[in-house]
């Protein structure tokens, strides 16, 4: 397997299947773990640096879950294709700093991925299309109990797993969801939300996770802290209040079409010719225009698309795939321009 042969694939939090997969996007969990008797990365030198990114790479290739993986030193990956990582969720943008003596493993279906040397030794991620808590969670759990063979993890009887922020001490795990919150956004709701959910021990971030803003009315709701809580209370209380959120984007949908029909079509269909009519678009404009065409087609209001060929287009469109896509690095503004013809093609 080649990182080349990710371009044209559809990635696993878009493609469109699982539960309540409609508002719901994708799942993701994961686990922070760190080898015993090594510095963190922010205080190691390179040598300890290295030894630890060699000890993590032999005990995951000696991994089933991994036998067809793609194995990447950071330092090694161009500026384009590590934003390309970073556009298919597979790690994060703070990865992408300092590379050396940082790695990457990324399973065949990218369903499972590893970074190595990011803030921890090893950050484990499942992701999975639509609502699935619980699925996700089962996949991490099989992958770090194998690895729990070949390496020894920081843990404390007192603390739990030792991670390099507090937040993630215990039991490391970090689950998140995406969700597509549309209504909740017209309605002036999200604030309100976002308000309840804090209170609760969960916290909204935007499209690339922690640090990142809310574009197209798309946000990751995750656990804030680990630490004096157990994998399933962080999960049953996850899947609680994601649920309760789901049920109040549906409800508002039904609530907006009965009373504002005209307003939220005329929205839609806006949107909708505005992405089929452009000839130079950004980014994020087309992010907010497919999150209005993606409402359209769930409420039925838009005939001729789906869902899956918005999440193509969504995803093919962010900058990095549409270079790679190109076979060439290629400046903003023709970005834009290349950017409208490939949405303009798959509309």
């Amino acid at each position: 397997m080649k990182l080349n042969d990710l371009v044209r694939r559809k990635s696993e939090w878009l493609k469109g299947e699982g539960p309540k997969s409609n508002i719901a996007m994708s799942t993701r969990v994961r686990i922070a773990r760190n080898v015993e008797e090594h510095l963190y990365f922010n205080r190691a030198n390179d040598s300890q640096r290295e030894e630890v990114l060699n000890t993590a790479v032999s005990a995951i290739r000696k991994s089933g879950f991994f036998a067809k993986a793609l194995f990447l030193r950071i330092r090694d990956v161009s500026d384009l294709d590590r934003k390309f990582l970073v556009e298919r969720h597979l790690m994060s943008r703070e990865h992408m700093q300092e590379a050396a003596h940082k790695g990457l493993v990324v399973e065949e279906k990218e369903v499972v991925s590893a970074m190595l040397n990011e803030e921890d030794h090893i950050r484990l991620q499942v992701l999975q299309s639509g609502f699935n808590v619980m699925e996700a969670w089962r996949i991490v759990d099989d992958i770090d109990t194998e690895l729990g063979q070949y390496l020894s993890f920081d843990y404390s009887n007192k603390f739990g797993y030792l991670t390099s922020c507090p937040t993630n001490t215990g039991t490391g795990l970090r689950a998140s969801v995406m969700l597509h919150l549309s209504a909740l956004v017209m309605s002036g709701q999200i604030e309100s939300v976002f308000d309840a959910i804090s209170k609760l021990g969960l916290t909204m971030r935007g499209f690339y996770g922690e640090g990142t803003e809310a574009l197209g009315d798309f946000f990751q709701i995750s656990n804030q802290v680990a630490l004096g809580h157990s994998e399933m209370g962080i999960l049953d209380n996850l899947e609680r209040i994601i649920n309760k959120i789901i049920s109040r984007e549906e409800a508002t949908r039904e609530n907006l079409i009965s009373r504002r029909k005209q307003e939220i079509t005329d929205r839609i269909y806006r949107s909708y010719g505005t992405l089929k009519g452009a000839r130079i678009i950004t980014s994020n404009e087309t992010i907010k225009l497919l999150s209005a065409v993606r409402l359209g087609v769930d409420l039925g209001l838009i005939k001729d698309m789906d869902t899956v060929r918005i999440n193509e287009v969504l995803l093919f469109t962010q900058p990095a795939h549409l270079q790679k896509i190109n076979g060439k690095e290629i400046g903003p503004y023709e970005r834009d321009i290349k950017r409208a013809d490939f949405i303009r093609q798959k509309l």
